[in-house]
């Protein structure tokens, strides 16, 4: 694996190169193809190449769901509280936040500003609030122009999801979900307009409500 992870970047190689055959690269490190084929095999299973649908094996784009079973992993067997991920993911989200107000083209601030909406009109169904709600932080993200942003964004939907439904259930009205949904909308409006102070202050105040709002419920 360290051979072929050397030989990617001696090369030089992008997403979508191809890499050597199994049998050329076992003749150039003189080992076995079947020790070629497993470090192949453990590549593709970290997302790093791509050996599917018969073609030869390919670099991949950077892949979040790695990252993701990794968090998963580390939550589920106690090394990482959940208040620990979230103390990261607000650190990362008041810069993304505020690069996006910044950095952000017309549509992307138009995709952001139709997932807030798409939040409140799907009030009465919390599954699809709660897509809209991944979807809108992911978007946010993704217009910072920072890939490493975005990578970590689409690792954290795991956890996201096993905490979000307690989250909003835990909110005791009607009014205080909306209040919620009025939030995003504060910050989809703020990245629309540019104004990276407002985003970052709205931002604050979700990540805060929330992390109150789950303590309260018992996620530690």
């Amino acid at each position: 694996m360290a051979a072929l992870q050397a030989h990617i970047r001696a090369n030089h190689l992008a997403p979508g190169d191809i890499l050597p055959s199994e049998s050329a690269f076992a003749e150039r490190m003189d080992v076995s193809r079947a020790v070629v084929r497993e470090a192949y095999r453990s590549m593709a299973t970290l997302k790093l190449i791509d050996v599917g649908n018969g073609r030869r094996a390919r670099v991949s784009t950077m892949d979040p769901s790695v990252l993701a079973v990794v968090l998963d992993h580390v939550v589920q067997t106690d090394q990482i509280s959940v208040q620990q991920i979230l103390d990261v993911r607000r650190t990362v989200e008041m810069r993304t936040v505020g690069l996006a107000a910044l950095r952000r083209t017309e549509p992307e601030a138009a995709e952001i500003a139709r997932l807030a909406a798409a939040m409140r009109a799907d009030f009465d169904h919390a599954d699809q609030v709660m897509e809209h709600d991944i979807a809108f932080h992911e978007a946010i993200a993704a217009a910072s122009r920072n890939p490493m942003f975005a990578l970590m964004m689409g690792a954290f939907h795991v956890v996201t999801r096993e905490t979000w439904q307690i989250g909003w259930r835990a909110r005791a009205t009607d009014g205080e979900r909306m209040a919620s949904i009025a939030c995003h909308e504060a910050i989809a409006h703020s990245i629309a307009d540019r104004d990276r102070a407002s985003a970052e202050t709205a931002m604050a105040e979700h990540f805060d409500k929330t992390v109150t709002i789950l303590l309260a419920a018992g996620i530690n």
